[in-house]
């Protein structure tokens, strides 16, 4: 497809026009934010400083929790600026770097919590080779692999965006610069690129989502003969983990699974997987994890005690 473009910047219409709406959802989101950025932070350094950065899962799991943190960051602080900002523009390139850096990092989580999944597969249908199926060097190089294919994946849904002509309208409908907003711009017809992103994001999304689900139902059925302590220890457990890629993966199936089109509902659609399921992913993995609220409690009460010594030998 030949590329002519003369569009050096595009105009994001935000989720409203409305001044008052616009006044109302600013400290909202930012109040968002900054959950997002305290939240993923908190499960970071306890994580990091606690023994469970020695097992798969919350190795895994200190990964999705800083894939989070970029992720969003990718689009909240712009969203957030244009809150209260009049006139909303983003220039071609950093449009063009939002998108590679937004697909990136969601490809990331999205395969991050596949390998969760699989963790958890091995924890409860193979404990016995647990350890030697999930060894350290294995956990990394399976982090190595989602940054590969999400890399992958964003690289070649921005060769399709730079490809596309732009030679008039550039009002984007959207708050952030994603690939079906750009379709409606393109002054060409993008019905075979919009095939090409439904095969590269949408199915990407959903095999990983029906992958998530059977290894999810496999183990539900596998726990039937476990003893109960055990299976209420799995399901506790896997009911954070499905939470989660329910929470996320819906509102992205929605969106990319689907011929290339745009409906005035995808704004609202498109909040859950870049704000609300960031923030909610601390809570979720925290409030439903024993074995993490225990370590939270002996990172940060064990920092408060060195605080309070270290201020009682300034004082003395």
């Amino acid at each position: 497809m030949e590329s002519t473009n003369n569009i050096t910047e595009f105009i994001l219409l935000g989720l409203s026009q409305n001044k008052k709406i616009k006044t109302l959802c600013f400290p909202l989101f930012l109040f968002c934010y900054i959950s997002i950025l305290g939240g993923n932070m908190f499960i970071l350094i306890s994580i990091t400083y606690s023994q469970l950065v020695q097992q798969p899962m919350y190795f895994f799991l200190n990964y999705l929790a800083l894939s989070d943190l970029c992720y969003t960051s990718t689009v909240t602080p712009k969203f957030l600026s244009d809150l209260i900002i009049e006139r909303n523009i983003i220039s071609y390139t950093s449009c063009m770097l939002q998108l590679f850096t937004m697909h990136f990092f969601g490809g990331i989580e999205i395969l991050i919590l596949t390998a969760m999944a699989y963790d958890r597969y091995v924890a409860i249908c193979k404990p016995l080779h647990y350890t030697i199926i999930m060894s350290r060097g294995r956990c990394q190089a399976m982090v190595t692999a989602c940054c590969a294919g999400a890399f992958i994946h964003s690289f070649f849904q921005n060769l399709l965006a730079i490809s596309l002509p732009f030679c008039g309208h550039n009002e984007m409908d959207h708050y952030f610069c994603d690939i079906y907003p750009l379709l409606t711009l393109a002054c060409t017809n993008t019905s075979r690129v919009g095939l090409l992103v439904v095969a590269n994001t949408g199915m990407m999304g959903l095999v990983t989502f029906l992958v998530l689900m059977w290894s999810y139902s496999f183990i539900l059925y596998t726990i039937r003969a476990y003893p109960a302590e055990s299976r209420r220890k799995a399901l506790s457990t896997c009911s954070s983990h499905v939470t989660v890629v329910i929470l996320f993966f819906v509102p992205v199936l929605f969106i990319y699974i689907r011929p290339a089109t745009t409906y005035p509902e995808d704004k609202v659609f498109a909040l859950f997987y870049t704000i609300l399921a960031p923030m909610f992913n601390p809570l979720i993995y925290t409030l439903r994890n024993t074995e993490m609220k225990n370590a939270l409690r002996k990172v940060w009460c064990h920092k408060l005690f060195l605080f309070k010594r270290e201020s009682y030998d300034i004082y003395c």
